[in-house]
């Protein structure tokens, strides 16, 4: 039985692979401008600088790598939120880690002339870092201890205070607006492929150390003493955690901007597919995380055509309905 049930998930597995790449390849193809499967494929094999070829190689393709690569970030980086704060809430967006990072950012840009995207990262990975200890210890106040209702309350307040920072920075400096504007507002459009190139070594040294942690997250949810009785670091878990998370979050703020929502709803479905197995629900999060994104920013192509609505828009539209029922659900708000 056990033998099944891990065929049938390593199936799972595949097939997710399989419509990410078909996702991505329908990234390539479809936009504003017209291409087809097959100047899609000489494009890639036969570039001859035509202005089609251009669109491809330049705008398409790492479009969809950076779409891909910044759902599986965010995605894994909720899940590994939800799993150790027991917040079923809990992602980069929800907790103000998305617009703490976005701050920092801003305020780099700003004022530092920060362009780099070695500078752009460090300031996002440092945004994330200082939100999330906030964050973690505005939860923990009062003789309850850390709760998940003042876990969210504290990261709602922190995504508050930082948001309205960020747009009192832009206020008083408005020859910037239009500058970040678009990339506040979550997008992949744009991006290039050596910002991508920058930043995916934190990325992936982040999500491999995240699979590997799936069967010492199993064992801390069955609790703190059991998992310290059969021998587990709790502590240098936790923070093993935080640091994967900072870095997703942060790679993922450096590249698209805050795209909310992506990390609080994925891993729900990855749960109802994966059951409470993390070294099941991490991978199935990542590939999921990934096929939304891009599917979404398909989407955002078509529905002011031929104008854009940028991808973090999308998911907000797609996850604000389902934070709502997660949120009278698990939590009784």
């Amino acid at each position: 039985m056990l033998l099944k049930q891990a065929k049938v998930k390593w199936i799972i597995l595949f097939t997710f692979i399989f419509i990410l790449l078909l996702v991505n390849c329908a990234s390539i193809v479809y936009g504003y401008t017209n291409t087809s499967w097959a100047l899609v494929y000489q494009a890639l094999t036969q570039f001859n600088g035509s202005n089609e070829h251009l669109i491809v190689q330049n705008m398409r393709l790492p479009r969809a790598l950076i779409a891909t690569t910044v759902g599986a970030a965010l995605s894994v980086a909720g899940c590994l939120m939800q799993a150790l704060t027991k917040n079923p809430l809990a992602s980069p967006g929800i907790f103000g880690i998305n617009a703490g990072a976005g701050f920092f950012v801003v305020g780099g840009m700003l004022f530092f002339n920060v362009q780099s995207s070695n500078g752009i990262s460090t300031l996002a990975f440092i945004g994330a870092a200082v939100t999330a200890t906030i964050v973690y210890v505005a939860g923990s106040l009062g003789n309850e201890g850390l709760t998940p209702i003042k876990l969210t309350l504290a990261g709602a307040a922190m995504a508050a205070m930082f948001s309205s920072l960020t747009q009192g920075m832009l206020a008083v400096n408005e020859s910037a607006l239009e500058q970040v504007l678009f990339w506040l507002a979550g997008s992949v459009k744009g991006r290039s492929l050596d910002l991508l190139f920058d930043i995916i070594p934190y990325i992936i040294i982040a999500l491999l150390i995240s699979l590997f942690l799936g069967k010492k997250i199993n064992t801390l949810l069955m609790g703190e003493d059991i998992a310290k009785g059969l021998g587990q670091n709790t502590v240098l878990l936790k923070l093993t955690m935080s640091i994967c998370i900072i870095l997703l979050a942060g790679s993922a703020v450096a590249i698209a901007g805050p795209i909310s929502f992506i990390g609080m709803m994925v891993p729900h479905f990855a749960r109802l597919i994966g059951g409470h197995d993390h070294r099941w629900i991490i991978p199935y999060s990542a590939l999921m995380g990934a096929i939304l994104l891009v599917t979404a920013d398909i989407s955002a192509r078509y529905i002011i055509m031929p104008e854009e609505v940028p991808v973090g828009v999308m998911s907000a539209m797609i996850g604000l309905p389902i934070f709502v029922y997660i949120a009278r659900r698990r939590l009784g708000i």
